[in-house]
């Protein structure tokens, strides 16, 4: 019988990381109509986390506050966009056979779209932060893997999101790729999955970690400050992703190849770029903004697991309690892969 309390981290509002309180009595959640009960065993710690409690997401054509989908984060709010677990409870119209399932939970919440916009996962609805969680029942993915609790955890937001980028980019075989923030979990995800496609990685990182980026499978690393175009050529990589944007960005453009592809899912070096509109149309640019999953994109991502065609990197880990350090240590940037918090198993 599953408790009617749990341990969770709850954000309270936008702010520092005084605004997360971890508390013992959070009402446990009840899976309604087509929904799961998860128990939480851990939960990765991204940037969207730190962005949505920061205020990042607002701009000037949004409320403040706002999330990506453009309207203000509900709070209270238990964050958290990855999860790997165990099903411990079904609501009506989910087979009882799912009870024991261990799983991972898609972060984008495709089955929840509305208006053309998905929510995810401790944005829109109650995260992975938490002993419990509750979820649709078509987004919680039955997975049979030797991997860990913690490297599962590491890999539905990170690896979902970089599998998107390269699938809405078309990444095939012997195709040069350029990765920006490569040491990142979304860059060092995407490294990997790119490999992972035989495609060329050239990886965009700090000198002092180009060694562990290699070891994820780029076949050159490019410090973050060199001048892309010097070091690589005008019109010499197929396919940019992007996790940085930034005052260099418009480089990106001139590496590219006529026809090239770009597709952006980030921007921590910051959001406004400058565009000459010239390179776009003149070179046959696509440039893609990568939010929605693409269908099958995390299907195919579980399977990858299973069959370990990718590891997820584990950083380091912490208890749920310690977030706060956590996610000091995240915004650190000292890390390549992931960081996660450990939850603790229900009494």
């Amino acid at each position: 019988m599953v408790a009617d309390h749990m341990q969770a981290v709850v954000l309270t509002g936008h702010g520092g990381p005084d605004r997360l309180e971890y508390r013992h009595d959070v009402p446990v959640p009840r899976p309604g109509v087509g929904e799961v009960l998860i128990a939480v065993r851990a939960a990765g710690v991204n940037n969207t986390d730190i962005n949505t409690r920061v205020g990042w997401y607002a701009s000037t054509d949004a409320p403040d506050g706002a999330a990506w989908t453009g309207s203000p984060v509900a709070f209270p709010r238990i964050q958290g966009a990855d999860a790997c677990g165990a099903i411990v409870e079904v609501g009506r119209g989910v087979s009882e056979g799912r009870i024991g399932e261990r799983v991972v939970v898609r972060s984008c919440l495709r089955s929840l779209r509305k208006d053309g916009v998905d929510p995810w996962l401790g944005s829109e609805i109650d995260g992975a932060f938490a002993q419990f969680v509750c979820v649709p029942a078509a987004e919680a993915f039955r997975v049979e893997s030797e991997l860990s609790d913690v490297e599962l955890a590491a890999a539905p937001c990170s690896y979902g999101t970089a599998e998107n980028l390269l699938e809405r980019a078309r990444v095939i075989a012997d195709e040069r790729v350029l990765v920006t923030g490569a040491s990142g979990g979304v860059g060092g995800a995407a490294v990997q999955l790119a490999r992972r496609r035989d495609a060329r990685v050239v990886a965009v990182a700090a000198s002092d970690k180009a060694p562990e980026v290699r070891a994820l499978g780029a076949a050159e690393v490019l410090d973050r400050n060199a001048d892309l175009v010097e070091e690589l050529g005008q019109r010499s990589i197929d396919v940019v992703i992007d996790l940085v944007g930034g005052p260099r960005w418009p480089d990106l453009l001139r590496v590219l190849r006529r026809g090239g592809r770009y597709a952006a899912s980030g921007a921590i070096g910051g959001p406004r770029v400058e565009l000459d509109l010239r390179t776009l149309y003149l070179n046959d640019l696509t440039l893609l903004g990568c939010t929605s999953w693409a269908d099958g994109v995390f299907e195919n991502l579980v399977g990858y697991l299973e069959r370990r065609e990718i590891v997820p990197t584990v950083a380091a880990t912490f208890p749920l309690e310690r977030i706060a350090e956590a996610q000091a240590a995240f915004e650190a940037k000292r890390h390549v892969g992931k960081i996660v918090l450990v939850v603790p198993a229900a009494g």
